[in-house]
């Protein structure tokens, strides 16, 4: 259908607008069928937090991913996990051999200094797309909002693609209080400074998705979407819900 005016959705390679879902174990079977109707809402799936060394059959989920032209990722439990074992290299040659192109670098669960962050990014991003993930996952850690803007800065100038807000698959910290409200006042000193296109909001429930798309827009970048939640989430970002019904075209 192409009769009424809604907003304008980016559409192929999307370098914005982009939907990032999270893969926390879903069959390979149950992601077949949701491939096959909804993959053209779906730029990134990451699997997510450590699943990925435990997941049955990975290297045929990595393929019906990319067979869809859907970028996967792994979550950055698994590579905190490596780093904190001393186990880097081993990652690395993990992702060649799975011949995953993208890679993120976090600290959700680690203290991971900035300037070894930093560092990685600068080593790895010849070889790798690199997601940069700021902030944690400690619901008790309030990061003041210079830090915020500082590291998103530089790990973009060092090499980073994107940046991707902390905020868990529960929405419970990182850009939300524990409640799971909405941090408004930080996100809004965040774009100030930095460019919005170049940021990966985690949003991971329909209250989440609707304060990113009606402050920014339908072409905002969000993650850890749920995959049963990607096609109720392009309805939101195309003015069809009553949240974001005034949006046109």
């Amino acid at each position: 259908m192409n009769f009424l005016s809604i907003p304008k959705r980016k559409t192929g390679n999307r370098v914005c607008g982009i939907t990032s879902v999270i893969d926390l174990g879903i069959p390979l079977g149950v992601l077949q069928s949701i491939l096959e109707d909804y993959s053209p809402y779906i730029d990134f799936a990451k699997i997510g937090i450590g699943t990925a060394y435990v997941t049955p059959r990975l290297q045929e989920k990595i393929n019906l991913y990319k067979a869809y032209h859907v970028k996967p990722f792994f979550g950055g439990t698994f590579f905190e996990k490596c780093y904190h074992q001393n186990k880097l290299k081993e990652y690395v040659q993990t992702l060649n051999e799975f011949e995953i192109e993208w890679i993120e670098i976090s600290t959700g669960t680690l203290d991971i200094p900035l300037e070894e962050r930093l560092q990685l990014i600068s080593m790895l991003k010849n070889d790798f797309h690199c997601l940069a993930e700021v902030g944690s996952k400690d619901n008790s850690f309030d990061m003041p909002v210079d830090d915020w803007k500082q590291e998103i800065k530089l790990l973009l100038e060092a090499g980073s693609t994107y940046c991707i807000t902390e905020g868990r698959d529960s929405g419970t910290s990182g850009i939300y209080e524990k409640n799971g409200e909405i941090k408004s006042n930080l996100i809004h000193e965040l774009i100030k400074d930095i460019d919005v296109n170049k940021i990966i909001f985690e949003a991971p429930t329909p209250r989440h998705h609707m304060f990113f798309i009606n402050e920014f827009g339908a072409n905002v970048n969000l993650g850890n979407i749920k995959l049963t939640d990607v096609l109720a989430l392009e309805a939101e970002r195309c003015g069809l819900r009553s949240e974001s019904f005034f949006m046109e075209g």
